[in-house]
């Protein structure tokens, strides 16, 4: 009887596990061997270099249904990430509460490892987390400020840290002034005398996204971390946009927090985020739950919101060995090359505005296009409806339009049949 009870069981696991992706192991092995026969290519050369990037379309199972040109809000995973997660799923559910119990936080602690390698930082100032307003609002809540205190903010910044800021003002009395953004800027210095004309001797923090998700424009995070630090002030960077899509490591921004969603450029599961804390800033930060586990130094004590899946964390390190493998600089490059490509041939289109900054190092693979009258929702409906292609409408004061946001997946043919779209419903009105 038991061993009709044992051969049962393994049967049904054999089964379930068959319907489990495998890892397509031939086929990584020649992505690898096509990448490195690029090595001695610069990044702007592999970016335009076609033949280069369909080996890494490959990689992606998209949807045949529409035209995918909003991957700012979740990118999607590689298949490898995505089988990887399949399989965590399965080996987490067969061992239950021993895995959270027994494993969890050596998994947890040997995938932070890696993600501060990625970032350039310890793992010692990283949290991981569920997405960028948690990991903002953990430092927006937690800082210390009294009623009377000032945080200087943008009207460009994402909603929810707005909304946070205005939370945090109503309940404690902090004061929340906010610089607009031109949407065209002649210089780094432009931006920064923006935000440095709205100190005073009450001051205590500035809050500055790093890159803009309603128009793709990057700010210049350093420049101004470092004259707000000349008067004592610290910075928060909420960097949702910019982590996995540009090539950078984080003390090169020089900003005391930061703030990153996972599964947007990086390409990790849906439902991770990231925060970082310079080391000697984590003992004055109030987590949002409480803990009594973790010194008050101790980053740890930030990522406590209970029992939640732990099979999207450990995708972390399949999301970083694909981008590693097709290189930092390559992938910036082709989103930069991507965005270019489109927006050049656009430009020229009656009618149609680029909203996003003419000066092309001042955005990536993100940007916002308008048609004179024409309401941005009315443009995403006739993009999706007409051509099947997908958008996402900004109707913002400062900005009016569709985001449009390539990925590495996303073809130059299709970018070609988003510009004649545009130009039939130009020439339509």
């Amino acid at each position: 009887m038991e061993n009709n009870t044992r051969r049962n069981f393994l049967q049904k696991t054999m089964m379930a596990s068959a319907s489990i992706p495998i890892l397509n192991l031939a086929f990584m092995e020649s992505l690898k061997a096509g990448i490195a026969e690029h090595k001695d290519k610069s990044a702007k050369e592999i970016a335009a270099d076609e033949t280069f990037w369909y080996q890494i379309q490959k990689a992606y199972t998209v949807s045949p249904h529409f035209t995918n040109l909003e991957n700012g809000y979740f990118s999607l995973a590689a298949d490898e990430v995505l089988e990887a997660q399949l399989k965590n799923i399965r080996m987490i559910n067969e061992q239950p509460s021993w895995y959270m119990r027994k494993r969890q936080w050596e998994d947890r602690a040997a995938i932070k490892e890696r993600l501060a390698n990625l970032a350039g930082v310890s793992p010692e100032e990283i949290a991981l987390l569920r997405n960028t307003t948690e990991a903002l609002n953990i430092v927006i809540q937690g800082i210390d400020m009294q009623a009377g205190d000032e945080a200087i903010v943008s009207d460009q910044d994402y909603g929810s840290m707005l909304e946070a800021f205005d939370m945090r003002s109503k309940r404690f009395g902090i004061v929340v002034k906010k610089v607009n953004i031109p949407l065209h800027p002649k210089s780094d210095e432009e931006i920064v005398a923006l935000f440095e004309s709205a100190i005073t001797p009450k001051t205590k923090v500035i809050h500055v996204t790093h890159l803009i998700n309603l128009s793709g424009q990057i700010l210049p995070v350093k420049k101004i971390a470092d004259m707000a630090h000349s008067k004592g002030i610290e910075v928060i960077s909420d960097s949702a946009h910019a982590f996995g899509q540009l090539n950078f490591k984080i003390p090169e921004l020089d900003c005391d927090y930061m703030g990153t969603s996972l599964h947007k450029w990086l390409g990790c599961p849906l439902g991770l985020g990231m925060l970082y804390v310079k080391k000697e800033k984590i003992k004055g930060l109030w987590p949002l739950m409480g803990d009594v586990n973790m010194p008050d130094d101790d980053i740890r004590k930030l990522e406590h919101i209970g029992t939640h899946p732990c099979s999207a964390d450990l995708a972390i390190a399949n999301a970083i060995k694909f981008h590693e493998m097709i290189g930092a600089d390559r992938k910036a490059a082709r989103l930069f090359y991507l965005k270019n490509y489109w927006t050049e041939k656009a430009a020229d289109i009656p009618n149609v505005i680029i909203n996003t900054p003419k000066e092309k190092s001042r955005s990536c693979a993100i940007a916002n296009v308008g048609i004179e009258g024409i309401s941005p929702a009315e443009l995403a409906e006739i993009l999706y409806k007409r051509y099947k292609i997908f958008t996402v409408a900004i109707d913002h004061t400062a900005i009016k339009g569709v985001r449009v946001t390539p990925h590495l997946y996303t073809t130059t043919s299709e970018l070609d049949n988003f510009v004649k779209a545009l130009e039939e419903i130009s020439e339509s009105m």
